[in-house]
């Protein structure tokens, strides 16, 4: 009799939350039915930004609802964070950041007050991307020793930029001094267009940067790229070497990839629906074109898939931090 009576209380609720629209079948299949906000750190133009409106704009065809960009540059990345944490956990907002912000901003702060992994849930991959060293147009320097001996005439005087503290840029110009035995000063930017003019201009000696945001200023003649840290050269810059063609640290690579992530709390239901979309847009042919052509690869990875390799990153990241003794305290 109370197997009878608990049997059909669970189907009672099972059918009031279908009615409802709470069941997590019904949710996810009726996601979304308003726009969708996606907050990013990276300013407007800059590459993360460029692909993540024209995977927005796929999106918005599919779901026939609206993909707002918010650019909310400034603070290594916590104010984007911030503004995500604050809403509500139900798929309507969304958070983009690289694998700097999710796997090795954690170890900048003493207080661990920031936390990515711990406040977002993993959601979808958009791309990966190397960077290249990018100098101004009249640089002396023709390959990575000329930089390197530059450093080592002057410990501590030549200058690199970064867009933030712990940026890609900023780890991989100490990826760098580290294997070159070399000691240079940076100098952190608030967003990436601010950088490389900075590079353009002889204000800084010297960046890191990707195909993306450094590339039409390349194009423009106003910056040249000594080499690319990659292992191999990328398909939208031919010409230029790798860092070990260019005779610099052979095993150098300094390497990006860019993810959606949700508050926690989201839904799983919906959170598998969103990276089912995204990576059913990052499939088409004429996206990929575009990816490749500004010099990124579309990358499209399971929620689990994320988790792991944030959890590979920072791991390497926490080697990094310790050697390069950086911090944001």
């Amino acid at each position: 009799m109370r197997s009878g009576m608990r049997r059909s209380s669970v189907l009672s609720l099972s059918a009031l939350l279908a009615l409802t629209g709470f069941a997590p079948g019904a949710v996810a299949q009726e996601f979304p039915t308003k726009a969708v906000r996606v907050i990013t750190p990276f300013s407007a133009g800059s590459g993360p930004d460029s692909v993540l409106r024209l995977v927005g704009d796929k999106l918005s065809k599919l779901w026939g609802q609206p993909v707002v960009v918010e650019n909310r540059p400034g603070g290594s990345g916590i104010i984007a964070v911030a503004a995500a944490n604050g809403s509500a956990p139900d798929g309507y907002t969304l958070v983009e950041l690289d694998d700097t912000h999710m796997a090795l901003q954690p170890h900048l702060y003493a207080d661990a007050r920031y936390d990515a992994v711990r406040d977002l849930a993993p959601v979808a991959t958009l791309l990966k991307t190397y960077f290249f060293i990018v100098v101004p147009a009249n640089s002396p320097w023709r390959r990575v020793p000329d930089l390197v001996q530059a450093a080592k005439a002057k410990p501590g005087e030549l200058t690199y930029g970064s867009w933030f503290i712990g940026s890609p840029g900023h780890v991989g110009a100490a990826m760098l001094q580290a294997a070159t035995d070399t000691s240079m000063s940076h100098v952190p930017f608030k967003d990436m267009a601010q950088l490389y003019a900075a590079v353009a201009n002889g204000d800084v000696a010297w960046a890191f940067g990707s195909a993306a945001s450094a590339g039409p200023m390349y194009r423009a003649g106003k910056v040249q790229f000594l080499a690319v840290a990659a292992p191999k050269r990328v398909a939208a810059f031919p010409e230029v070497r790798t860092v070990a063609e260019a005779g610099g640290p052979p095993q150098l690579e300094v390497k990006s990839w860019i993810a959606l992530l949700a508050p926690r709390g989201t839904p799983k239901p919906i959170i598998t629906r969103i990276n089912r979309d995204i990576a059913k847009v990052l499939a088409q042919p004429d996206l990929q074109q575009r990816l490749v052509a500004i010099g990124f690869e579309a990358l499209a990875l399971s929620p689990d898939e994320i988790a792991a390799a944030i959890a590979a990153e920072s791991r390497r990241y926490g080697d990094i931090v310790k050697r390069a003794k950086i911090s944001l305290d």
